[in-house]
Formats: structure tokens, sequence, C-alpha cells
């Protein structure tokens, strides 16, 4: 049996497991830089790397269990993907004594989980992480695609996005100014973070495209656009984040196999591992 990170089978069965993780190794519309249907393979292989003592809560997050919960792979079209994302996470969240995470994949992914997220709970905020707007209603065809990845969530909940630092001008008319921290505006303002908790609310999804960092840090993603987040900042929102709100669900997405992967592999790892820490922390 494989284990999330290679935790013991005990700490990995439905029954004893808090998290729930689905990967979609799914990547059939991004336009520049191919590889993140490899990204769940890089981001398990790094997580079996680490270290599963969190020095900052003082926690080993995976005795609370990490149950893998299966993986989507259905490829045949993008409007396919999204509807077998989508029956996947509602099934899953039959289990309402569970959080479900999900790891893809291009950001795509994301549309069919925050579908299925947002019929379960009522006043959800998508909080999202990103270098992109991502609010196309729809792109060569499809409403399926990356680019599209939060236009749906944008008009049925209160979306609030983070470090966006690349936008078309026809996905102006979709941005909210008011919940949209533009990254050369995060240099600049001290008090973002606060900014940011002030619009996140209730039950939270949390949606982290990887390039929303800064490449430095991050170079492994199909897009990666310079003038992006640190680590330990964005830390500090998400720990605020979780222990404000009801975080209900969170994916992580866009890791793309690269000769430089391993770096950004493995910040994705610590991240959602560190994203587990400051849940149960809460609980």
């Amino acid at each position: 049996m494989n284990t999330y990170a290679g935790i013991p089978e005990e700490n990995a069965t439905l029954e004893n497991s808090k998290v729930m993780l689905v990967t979609v190794p799914y990547d059939g519309t991004s336009t520049w830089g191919k590889g993140a249907d490899k990204g769940p393979e890089l981001f398990l292989d790094a997580s079996e790397n680490m270290e599963l003592f969190d020095i900052e809560t003082r926690t080993e997050p995976y005795l609370q269990g990490v149950w893998m919960a299966g993986e989507v792979s259905e490829n045949s079209s993008p409007e396919a993907m999204t509807e077998a994302v989508y029956q996947k996470t509602k099934e899953l969240l039959n289990y309402e004594d569970k959080l479900f995470t999900l790891f893809g994949g291009e950001h795509s992914v994301s549309i069919g989980s925050i579908r299925a997220v947002g019929e379960r709970y009522e006043n959800l905020t998508v909080l999202q992480l990103d270098a992109h707007t991502d609010l196309r209603p729809e792109f060569h065809g499809s409403a399926s695609n990356h680019a599209c990845a939060v236009y749906e969530a944008s008009k049925k909940h209160n979306l609030v996005q983070v470090g966006i630092r690349s936008c078309d001008i026809e996905e102006m008319e979709h941005v909210n100014e008011a919940q949209c921290f533009w990254a050369h505006d995060i240099a600049q303002n001290e008090r973002w973070i606060d900014d940011v908790l002030s619009k996140v609310s209730g039950n939270v999804y949390i949606t982290i495209d990887l390039d929303a960092f800064d490449p430095a840090i991050a170079p492994s993603t199909g897009t990666p656009e310079p003038g992006g987040l640190q680590w330990y900042p964005t830390l500090e929102l998400l720990k605020k984040v979780f222990e404000k709100c009801n975080v209900v669900a969170f994916d992580i997405v866009e890791l793309m196999e690269s000769p430089y992967s391993k770096p950004t592999a493995f910040l994705a790892a610590k991240l959602y591992y560190k994203m587990l820490a400051y849940y149960h922390v809460k609980g």
C-alpha cells in the first residue's frame, strides 16, 4: 500500500484519517509550459522525503491521518475532467468529519471541486493565491480551461484574489478590485495580510496555484511570473485564515515537471503539510 508521505498504514486508512487527498494528474489545456500532469507524482515523491515533525507548531500532522482517496484520471476533454472532479468531490464531501484536499494538475482541475464544495457549504469564500486572475468566461472554446479556473467561483461565491500580477484586459470587467490584491500593491503594503483577512470569512476554500510564489523559490510552474509571493508571509496569511475561518477544503495546483522541478516540488510538499498543521492546531 502506497501511503501519503510514506506514513504508517494505520495513519492512512479512511477510518483513522481526518484528511482526504485526491490527485488529478491533468494537463489538457495549458498553453505554455507543459508537464503539470506529473505534478501529483512529484509532490508525493517530495513528501516522502520531508521530515514529518513541524517545528513551528511542534506537531506531527500525519498522526491525524491522511487518506489517499483516489486519482481522477479522466482526460478525454476538459469538460469531462471537470465533471469527474465534481462528482468525486461531491462523493467525498459526504465524509463531513474530514478535510477535503486536492493536488493537481493544472488549475482547471479546481473548477469541479469548487463547484461541489460551493453546493455543500453556504457563504463560501474562495481564497485564490495565484499570479493570474483566471477569470476568462471561456478560453480556446472551453469554460473548463485553466484560464477560467475561478470565473464560475467569482459569480457564485466571495472570491478573494492574492498575488495577481498577470491579467488580460478582457478579464478586468470580472475583477472585483476591492477583493483583488495585486502583487505590486502587496509589495508596498505592510498591512496586506490584515487587509486580505478582512475580506475572508465563514467557510473557506483555498486554491493555490504555485505560480503565486516568486519563481526564485518556485521556478517549476507553467507560467513563472516575476514579482511573486514569498514563503513566510504566505504562511502567515494561511495560518491566520485557518485561525479565523472554517477552512472546508483546499487545493494546490500547477507543479510542473522540468529539470528544475525538485525545489518547487519540495516547496509544494512542505506547503501542503504546513496547511495540515494549521488545520489541526486550530481544531
